[in-house]
């Protein structure tokens, strides 16, 4: 009789227990989706980026031949045109001599691209992916 009653007593404690660790789980499970998503961002712009000046540092590139290298690989993403913007340095890739830099970038904000299930990223944070190569000769 003493067992029984004991076991009877201790019945509610697994639903308070579930109660209170399944908020924690559910932010951690959020939280890492989120972070996730933001690395997942990040890492596209920066090979967006790096297809699109690999395009530029041939002696026979055009800005269109950036533009279009960057659209591709953000379009195999899943990203649209208006999500992002390309910045190139020098801003006309013809032009530039043999041996100089080109840099190319490509920036969203966050609220364009990411998901947001807890908000812990705020909606104005600008992601970036940068590349720098030598023009070829």
């Amino acid at each position: 009789m003493i067992r029984s009653s004991f076991f009877r007593s201790r019945r509610g404690n697994a639903i308070l227990e579930a109660a209170m660790v399944l908020p924690i789980l559910t932010s951690i499970a959020f939280g890492t989706i989120e972070y996730g998503d933001f690395f997942f961002v990040k890492h596209t712009l920066e090979g967006a980026a790096r297809e699109g000046v690999r395009a530029a540092i041939v002696s026979t590139a055009v800005n269109a031949d950036v533009n279009t290298a960057v659209a591709n690989v953000m379009t195999a993403a899943g990203f649209s045109s208006g999500q992002y913007s390309i910045t190139l340095s020098p801003t006309n890739v013809s032009g530039v001599a043999a041996g100089s830099n080109i840099t190319i970038t490509v920036s969203c904000t966050w609220s364009a691209v990411g998901i947001r299930p807890m908000s812990l990223i705020s909606a104005s944070k600008q992601v970036t992916g940068t590349a720098v190569m030598r023009r070829e000769s």
